[in-house]
């Protein structure tokens, strides 16, 4: 079989070393090489699998769809590939990170053999053998499976993201659910009206111990691994020791020191309002100097305003959604860039407060994504004299 694979990021460079190992003719095409316009590309193809980051509506995909050449996520590859395997798959607009690795943390107290892979950094085409697979899906990952069916399928929750990609939340909501196509279990939000039947959770549930891990929306997330846990067949003491023992993720409220009494927090993955509403409700308790800002996702940031309450002493504004802010923050700092942020922010601080990177933004601005944007900001942290 002779198939295009679109991207060659992560995923698209472990789709075509995988495609190569199984015998196909492998042809590939990448924005950095130029050649993603070259029609030509597709003479002869018979599959297209496309990266998460590769828009719909590059002219490769429309005329492989014109040319009725089936397009496949790489997620929909990978899981073609793992024919034997148990699927759980986990989406939402928040949380989804966190919730894949408890699972895999939940189903290994139990002894069984797991994969945690997906959006969340492992390709799942990379995978070579599972007995069971916790997959994070995102929506651009989704909006190309085909033959899809996960055993278990969760929707953590659903709020505005993504709209520079999808262009309305409608569009971003569709991807979302097609996640429940064909999965066995449906696992879904309690009272979200979704227009579809399964098992349901809330951050109220009483659950067999509680989560290590910190914040109210982590609970909720908990309860959603707990739900497709025992949907999967995981029994209550294994549930109870991950949930007592899973530390957290990286860049998710990691706290990365205490230096003088004041507490550092690295919530980079805060990339939209939603998130970033999580880590201050998390904090409304304390005083708090807070680091917002990043590249634009065209949301709206009015509601991450309102929630700036008393206990918030200061905020600081980085990168290209500074200035926007600045207009519903007028006494906020306009620091630019992280460097000058963590500073002025440590400066400032008192013992007791908490200097909170949540910046409900993206970071391809200055960063090539959350990640390093977290791990500069761990490095200006560590720096601090004292």
């Amino acid at each position: 079989m002779k198939t295009l694979v679109y991207g060659l990021a992560r995923s698209g460079t472990a789709a075509a070393e995988r495609l190569r190992e199984r015998g196909d003719e492998v042809v590939v095409a990448d924005a950095s090489l130029g050649n993603e316009d070259q029609l030509s590309l597709l003479d002869g193809v018979e599959l297209v699998v496309k990266s998460p980051g590769v828009p719909g509506e590059r002219p490769l995909v429309a005329e492989a769809r014109r040319r009725e050449i089936p397009v496949w996520s790489e997620l929909e590859l990978g899981y073609r590939l793992l024919p034997a395997a148990h699927f759980v798959a986990v989406t939402g607009t928040n949380g989804k990170s966190t919730t894949v690795e408890l699972l895999g943390a939940i189903i290994r107290a139990e002894r069984r053999p797991v994969v945690v892979a997906g959006n969340i950094g492992r390709p799942l085409s990379a995978v070579r053998e599972a007995d069971w697979v916790v997959v994070e899906a995102s929506s651009f990952q989704l909006e190309d499976v085909d033959a899809f069916a996960p055993d278990v399928a969760v929707l953590l929750n659903l709020e505005s993201d993504h709209l520079d990609r999808h262009g309305t939340f409608a569009a971003y909501r569709a991807a979302k659910l097609r996640i429940f196509e064909r999965a066995r279990v449906r696992v879904v939000p309690r009272g979200l009206d979704l227009g579809v039947d399964g098992i349901e959770f809330s951050a109220d549930d009483e659950l067999p111990a509680e989560p290590l891990i910190p914040g109210r929306h982590n609970r909720e997330n908990a309860a959603a691994a707990v739900a497709a846990a025992r949907a999967a067949g995981v029994g209550e003491e294994a549930i109870a020791t991950g949930l007592r023992t899973f530390p957290g993720v990286p860049h998710r409220l990691e706290l990365v020191r205490e230096r003088e009494g004041v507490r550092y927090v690295n919530d980079s993955k805060a990339t939209n309002v939603a998130a970033a509403l999580r880590a201050l409700e998390t904090y409304a308790a304390q005083p708090l100097r807070v680091i917002l800002g990043g590249s634009p996702k065209n949301e709206d940031f009015r509601p991450l305003a309102a929630a700036l309450g008393a206990n918030v002493r200061s905020v600081h504004l980085i990168g290209a959604e500074a200035e926007r802010l600045a207009e519903l923050l007028p006494g906020a700092y306009r620091d630019e860039t992280l460097e000058r942020a963590v500073g002025h922010a440590a400066a400032l601080a008192e013992p007791g407060d908490v200097v909170l990177l949540s910046p409900a933004c993206a970071s391809y601005d200055q960063f090539s994504n959350f990640e390093e944007r977290g791990d500069r900001f761990r490095e200006l942290v560590a720096a601090l004299a004292g």
